[in-house]
């Protein structure tokens, strides 16, 4: 099982994986409302790594990217789900809409985002994980799977 850190405890644990010599993937996202979509990225994602590290976006920051009754989830438990998924290693809630500080701080050999980017390249990020020498990776299967159309499903439920 995974373990919740704080910044500062994650970037001891960081160091400790870099000494060891073993490499460090990175994923993120709002994971609001688990789903075979999320499993199937961050099985592919830990398979870029000896060590998972998932960024999840704090509540502010999903309300403002999703709308007014978002998360669904409060992103205590969001985080606590996602530390007991088998290839998630560390969990770190970090707010504001992007992980790039969090990824210039960290330094992670990869960063994994979902194929939805069509290229490395076109992921945000990339620059900022190009800069300090990592590396960025398209992981997962086809959005075919997300929360929205979960949410608008059951809410049509009679």
């Amino acid at each position: 099982m995974g373990s919740v850190l704080d910044k500062d405890s994650l970037k001891t644990e960081v160091e400790k994986i870099r000494q060891s010599g073993e490499t460090v993937a990175f994923a993120n996202g709002h994971f609001d409302i688990l789903h075979v979509g999320h499993l199937r990225y961050l099985q592919d994602a830990k398979a870029q790594g000896d060590y998972l590290i998932v960024a999840l976006n704090d509540d502010a920051s999903v309300e403002k990217l999703k709308g007014a009754g978002r998360p669904v989830v409060p992103g205590s438990e969001r985080a606590e789900l996602l530390a007991a998924l088998e290839p998630v290693d560390f969990v770190v809630i970090f707010s504001g809409d992007s992980p790039a500080p969090l990824l210039s701080e960290l330094q992670p050999d990869v960063h994994c985002k979902g194929p939805d980017y069509g290229s490395p390249e076109q992921v945000p990020e990339y620059a900022v994980v190009k800069a300090y020498g990592g590396r960025t990776a398209l992981v997962g299967d086809p959005k075919d799977h997300n929360t929205s159309d979960i949410i608008a499903t059951v809410k049509a439920l009679p």
